[in-house]
Order: C-alpha cells, then structure tokens, then sequence
C-alpha cells in the first residue's frame, strides 16, 4: 500500500481536481466546495493577487473562506476569521488497526441520504467539525444507533489520490466511554484499507483525548498544522 504524502500538503484542492471534481466550483485556479457540501477552499501552492481575486470573486463579498490546513495569507483587506492549531495523522500500516475486544464493524450502520437530520442534530451536540447538508455525500458514513436513536457516527471526508480522510467523529455525550468511536474509526480504517488506500485524519492539538484515541489505534503524526478562516473584502 503506497500514497503519495505530497498530495496531504494541500488536501482540499488534490480533492476537488481528482474524486470530489464533482462537488467543485471554480473561478481561475481558486477552487472551493459546493456550500451545502462543505466550506473548504484552495488557492495555487504559490498564490499570487489574481488567484485570491479569483477566490474572492468565488466566494463573494464579506464570505467565509475556510482555507483548511493551508499556509497560505490572503493580502491586506481580508480580515481573519479563526485559528486552530492541529495534527494530521496518517495510517502507517497495511493491517486493521489495533482494536481490542468486537470486530470494528460490530453494530454499526450505514448512514443515507434519509439519516441527514439525525446527523445533523448530532453534529449540533457534539461539534466534531463542519458538517452540512450534503456532506455525507463526500464518502461513507457510518453510525451507532441504540434504540433506534443515532448517537455515534463517523465517515469519509476529503479524498487526495490514494487517501481518504476520516473525519466527523462524534460521539452524543449520554453514550460515551462505550468504545464507538474507535470502532467507528477502526471500520473506516479497514475499508479504506481494503480497497488499496490510505487512511488520514486532522484533529485539533487541543483535543487531547481525540489524539490518545487515534495514536492507540496505530495512527502517527505526519506534521503540525494550522487550520485557518478569513472573510473576503
């Protein structure tokens, strides 16, 4: 199993010219998702005043630009939004990922297009990240229901060639300490897997029991990032 770690320098643009082209919009070499998919966007490796023309003339006056992991500072005019420190993580191995006890996929469900308002309520809870009304439609997601009720869930998120971010993981505070996530996170690991990619996942340096998780299934640090926000001119 091989994967090209350079295309995880730029996650969301290596997504939107390859697996996710569909769920793009454009203008020049600023490329941004759909907004009711997700709010991420990309500029060139080494913008210049005309590709964040483009992006500004993307997004809008006064829009959110959600640069993601990228190093890149807008020129004067667009006022910083948010800063948050934080790790991407790679799967180092070929194997599943250490899980104790029940097989990953053990009482898990895979979660549709009529699922969408349970998750998105979830989400309201447990604020594991930005996720919209069309987000599911980036990969696979799968959930824990007990009683019928949705009160864990996980899925695929950004896709660079031969990877497949993990993301969404969340957990509604009255079923925690019961293993759902990491069974969560070990399936999606092991489908990823199984089809000959890679697995990689972000997570905020301050989410320290996230980190212990994702480590304690077999998951390593690649690098440090930032991710960023601004508001457009």
């Amino acid at each position: 199993m091989n994967g090209d770690e350079s295309v995880l320098d730029d996650p969301v643009g290596t997504s939107l010219s390859g697996r996710h082209a569909h769920l793009a919009r454009r203008v020049g070499r600023a490329v941004g998702y759909l907004p009711d998919v997700a709010t991420f966007c990309s500029v060139s490796a080494e913008p210049d005043d005309a590709d964040w023309a483009d992006l500004a003339a993307l997004l809008g006056p006064g829009a959110f630009a959600d640069m993601f992991s990228s190093p890149a500072v807008p020129p004067p005019g667009w006022e910083p939004a948010f800063t948050l420190e934080g790790r991407q993580l790679i799967w180092p191995g070929d194997g599943p990922p250490g899980l104790p006890g029940a097989e990953p996929d053990t009482g898990l469900v895979e979660l549709g297009r009529d699922d969408v308002p349970e998750m998105l309520e979830l989400v309201a809870r447990t604020r594991p990240g930005p996720f919209w009304p069309r987000t599911r439609e980036l990969g696979t997601y799968l959930g824990v229901r007990v009683d019928g009720a949705l009160v864990a869930m996980a899925g695929e998120r950004l896709r660079p060639p031969g990877w497949t971010e993990i993301s969404a993981v969340c957990t509604a505070p009255e079923a925690r300490g019961r293993g759902h996530a990491a069974r969560l996170v070990g399936a999606l690991t092991t489908r990823v897997v199984a089809r000959g990619e890679r697995p990689f996942l972000h997570v905020a340096e301050a989410n320290a029991a996230a980190l212990a998780l994702y480590e304690r299934l077999g998951y390593k640090t690649r690098k440090q990032v930032t991710f960023r926000g601004f508001t457009t001119p």
